[in-house]
């Protein structure tokens, strides 16, 4: 049902010829890495446009936001009408045609009902729901930029898979293009609307697919491991957890959780370090180690080390959420006795 919604939405896009004409999609996201939990009822998808070369200015300290100016005569004319004043392509201004074209679109689908949400602040997504009764979809849909040019200084020391999936593939990944989404920057004074995020949603996802340090692990005929088991169960207690006290942890996402894991693959790189077997040990050295980045209120993005996903200044979120994972551990998990 997404996929016919999203298809017919690129059609409808790219038929309308300018800025968007280019667009790819590429499912990004739990769903797409096989390791969603509760119902398939939400889905990211991101639309890529390719773009030639632009100049990627810091923003900020984290080096995950930018300012992005075409360098030269941009061979995108199209892209022009949506620069700023101080000639920053506005992420603002790209989503809202975006968000128009896809409203008009919505209305020639048929035999589906697909209305789109109203905007929330900040937030990169268009949001459409589908009514798929007795529920409702959601389809996040990330407007994004791909270029075809290296990764910024602040990724240099992130990634560090050598021990895990190799120097080799490390390489791989690195030479692969920039995604940048539009995503507003809280962190800046005034809100303008034009900043970008650096997205690595492509290697994740490709991490998450190969994730042994052995080519075969969990391959049909292969050994298998308990790494995404291991995720899931992590993933689930957050999702409880957050249902019971959406206020206090309303700044936790899965992203946390997947960051953790990420690092978690690189601080046991072997396949034997997670067998199948041994789920519930696994499970809690990685639950020790999530519990350590809170206690620290430190969590290095897994591909900009610099920046922490865990600030200092949301440490009594950070206490919370640590107090409520402990009395879970130490009372044998009765958020899981449903």
């Amino acid at each position: 049902l997404v996929n016919q919604v999203v298809s017919h939405l690129i059609q409808g896009i790219r038929s309308q010829g300018g800025s968007f004409s280019s667009i790819e999609r590429l499912g990004a996201g739990s769903y797409y890495e096989h390791v969603k939990i509760s119902e398939p009822n939400e889905f990211d998808i991101m639309l890529v446009m390719p773009v030639a070369r632009l100049q990627l200015d810091e923003c900020d300290d984290t080096g995950a936001y930018y300012y992005l100016t075409f360098k030269r005569n941009p061979k995108e004319k199209y892209l022009l009408k949506f620069l700023d004043e101080d000639g920053k392509l506005s992420a603002f201004k790209m989503l809202q045609a975006l968000r128009e074209i896809i409203k008009q679109e919505v209305k020639n689908i048929q035999d589906v009902e697909v209305t789109v949400k109203r905007k929330k602040a900040g937030s990169p997504a268009i949001t459409l729901q589908i009514k798929h009764p007795p529920a409702e979809i959601s389809v996040d849909i990330i407007l994004t930029l791909e270029v075809q040019q290296s990764w910024p200084p602040s990724t240099q020391d992130g990634l560090k898979i050598e021990q895990w999936l190799g120097r080799k593939v490390r390489t791989e990944f690195r030479y692969k293009s920039l995604y940048l989404v539009a995503k507003q920057n809280k962190r800046e004074k005034v809100l303008r609307g034009n900043t970008w995020r650096l997205s690595f949603s492509h290697i994740e996802k490709a991490m998450m697919n190969n994730h042994g340090s052995s080519k075969t692990c969990c391959e049909s005929d292969g050994p298998k491991c308990c790494r995404k088991g291991c995720l899931k169960l992590l993933k689930y207690l957050l999702e409880q957890l957050k249902m019971k006290y959406p206020k206090e942890l309303e700044k936790f996402c899965s992203y946390h959780v997947k960051t953790a894991f990420f690092h978690s693959c690189v601080m046991w790189p072997n396949d034997t370090d997670w067998q199948l077997g041994d789920l519930d040990h696994c499970f809690q050295n990685y639950l020790g180690y999530f519990l350590d980045c809170l206690q620290k209120s430190q969590l290095p993005h897994f591909f900009i080390p610099k920046y922490n996903l865990l600030s200092l200044e949301e440490k009594m979120s950070n206490d919370f959420l640590s107090r409520q994972i402990n009395y879970e551990l130490n009372n044998r998990f009765p958020i899981f006795q449903y």
